[in-house]
Order: structure tokens, then sequence, then C-alpha cells
């Protein structure tokens, strides 16, 4: 499955990320884990699961680990 995961540089991801054209949204389920490594302009996962029923379709979605 990791090989069907697209990769992208930081700069893309903040430029992407600042021209609304995707959503960073921190990869673990763990609140705390969230917070500990927090990057401008991210949502934590349970935010993003809420959302996720109504964001578009074409929306990007940009996945990170700290």
């Amino acid at each position: 499955m990791a090989a069907d995961v697209e990769r992208i540089d930081v700069s893309t991801a903040r430029t992407d990320t600042a021209q609304g054209r995707a959503l960073l949204v921190c990869g673990y389920e763990d609140d705390a884990k969230c917070r500990k490594g927090r990057l401008d302009g991210s949502i934590p996962y349970a935010r993003f699961a809420s959302m996720a029923p109504t964001l578009p379709k074409n929306k990007e979605i940009i996945f990170y680990c700290a």
C-alpha cells in the first residue's frame, strides 16, 4: 500500500495548503501526538475525520506524521 502513496516535498505542501488547494492533516489519531508535532496550518486527525464527509471530492489531502 505504501507504494500507492504519492510523496511530495515540503515546499509543495506548504504552497498547496497556503493557497487553499490542499488540507494539511496530522496523521496520528492520538490528539496528544498531534499537538506534540503540530505544523502551522494543520488540523488534527479527529477534526479531519469529522469534516471528511463534507469535503469536496477533488480536495487534496496531505497527511503527515512528525
